[in-house]
């Protein structure tokens, strides 16, 4: 069953990197286009830091910290202790997203981001973003609503 997550995993890795790629071979940084009018736009950026440009220019920082991050994830997925279809989903998002936006700052020493929605005022991200904040929520839910459950099921 942890092949499905890390097909899923996979799959944000795959989305994440190929979108990128499509960005940096078409736009020019800071370019912009409109997508979904009033919706959502790529905006061409190349981030050195964190969520939104924190620790700018901490590259080593991040590389141990995305280790750490899979190592976590890898152990939670394997381990049968932590069975649950919604936990493992989210883990899944999340190391999918931090290993997208590992390969960036291997490859590139910046991540790529493009993604800005028009409606909000809110910072460009990528999809390895989008996939860590969703798969940090899945988990989060399956904390604060199922795990008691499980454990007293167990």
């Amino acid at each position: 069953m942890q092949f499905l997550y890390l097909i899923i995993s996979l799959l944000v890795v795959v989305a994440d990197q190929g979108l990128k790629a499509y960005i940096i071979n078409n736009y020019v940084v800071g370019e912009t286009h409109e997508i979904i009018p009033g919706l959502l736009s790529f905006n061409y950026l190349q981030n050195n830091g964190a969520a939104w440009n924190i620790l700018t220019g901490q590259m080593w920082l991040f590389y141990f910290i995305s280790i750490i991050a899979i190592g976590v994830c890898l152990y939670f997925l394997f381990n049968k202790k932590y069975k649950n279809a919604l936990f493992d989903t989210g883990l899944a998002l999340v190391l999918g997203g931090i290993i997208g936006n590992f390969i960036d700052r291997i490859h590139l020493k910046y991540v790529v981001d493009m993604l800005q929605l028009d409606f909000v005022h809110f910072n460009i991200f990528n999809i390895a973003d989008s996939a860590i904040t969703v798969g940090v929520i899945l988990v989060f839910i399956y904390l604060i609503l199922i795990a008691d459950k499980d454990d007293q099921n167990a």
